[in-house]
């Protein structure tokens, strides 16, 4: 049973037809804070908020969340992916908004209290997973300028399939080269709502051009690569020297990727050299058009990896490659799906059972 996105809470669908974050599992976790402190989190059937119009994160925008997946694995537990990362980097979030900071274990206490109210309903299919959407939001009654004094925090569930199912295995970006999605001191690197609402615009526009996704350009110079609407991005450059793999530094605008993270540590696994330097939209177009730039894929949470095939700008298009899946992009997707879905060892200790 499960609760759709577009039913009233409480009313289920046999046949979902999962795709990505349409559906959601039966229950909630949830923990309220106030001066006073953290409440005991709670399970509860999922149900829409009732919030009052003077509600402050609908005012000031104290909204914060994070991503993760729980995956069944050959042995009958349900495992979760680096969850540690997300709960910190949730702290982080919440530090940079003037929000309460949720201690780790509370964070891990409630993502695993959903997962094992609703075991039943993790999908066991190839590529599917249980996605998982922790959040905070400021549910204080006022409309005085200043932090909130009271928060809800949730964790719902999405039963999901893959991100992107389109008809192509590789998809197309359009480059946003003016409106950037991030400025220096601004909240590029937390996790928080206002930094999605920013790229609607933009995203609108990309969409018009036949894209899949908008890739952002830095705010100061709009000449290098920072990152996708929320995924990472990697190039593949083969020179003399052999092949690297090549992304963006992290920074404060540009969110610190947990599958990033993982795929760096993978691919020097894997033997690739790994750079992380400044990257020119240049240079990846100069790359493209010589070959020295063989693939280009995003990367996150919900997306795992997914390959870039062509790149579309106000000056015209250029293609990664023959437009396809690369090799490199298509291993590294293999081996980390491959330990969060338990089909091969598990040697950097990232999975976490759900108890």
């Amino acid at each position: 049973m499960f609760t759709t996105a577009s039913s009233p809470a409480g009313e289920s669908s046999h046949d979902p037809g999962l795709g990505f974050g349409r559906v959601f599992t039966d229950h909630l976790t949830s923990m309220s804070w106030t001066t006073d402190g953290w409440e005991r989190p709670q399970v509860r059937p999922f149900h829409n908020l009732s919030l009052s119009p003077a509600t402050m994160v609908l005012h000031y925008g104290q909204a914060i969340f994070e991503g993760l997946k729980a995956y069944p694995h050959p042995d009958g537990e349900i495992r979760l992916f680096r969850p540690e990362l997300n709960a910190r980097r949730f702290q982080l979030s919440a530090d940079r908004m003037a929000m309460p900071e949720l201690p780790v274990d509370d964070f891990l206490d409630c993502v695993s209290l959903l997962v094992s109210t609703d075991r039943s309903q993790v999908p066991d299919r190839p590529g599917h997973s249980l996605y998982l959407r922790p959040l905070m939001i400021a549910t204080e009654a006022t409309l005085g300028t200043r932090p909130a004094e009271e928060y809800l925090f949730l964790v719902i569930g999405s039963p999901s399939g893959p991100y992107f199912n389109g008809a192509s295995p590789a998809i197309t970006v359009w480059v946003s080269e003016d409106l950037p999605r991030a400025h220096p001191g601004g909240t590029g690197n937390a996790k928080c709502a206002g930094n999605y609402a920013a790229g609607m615009a933009v995203q609108r526009t990309a969409a018009e051009h036949g894209a899949d996704q908008v890739v952002f350009l830095d705010a100061h110079e709009h000449r290098y690569l920072e990152e996708l609407g929320g995924m990472n991005l990697f190039l593949v450059r083969q020179d003399s020297r052999g092949t690297t793999l090549v992304t963006p530094p992290l920074s404060d605008t540009i969110l610190h990727g947990i599958t990033r993270a993982s795929l760096l540590t993978l691919a020097a696994d894997l033997g690739l050299e790994v750079e992380e330097r400044p990257i020119t939209l240049a240079e990846w177009r100069d790359g493209s058009d010589d070959g020295s730039v063989t693939e280009s894929f995003a990367c996150g949470t919900a997306a795992v990896v997914t390959p870039i095939g062509r790149v579309r700008t106000s000056a015209g298009e250029f293609v990664i490659g023959d437009g396809t899946p690369g090799e490199w992009s298509a291993r590294l997707r293999t081996e980390l799906l491959a330990i969060q879905e338990g089909t091969t060892p598990d040697r950097h200790g990232w999975m976490r059972v759900v108890s």
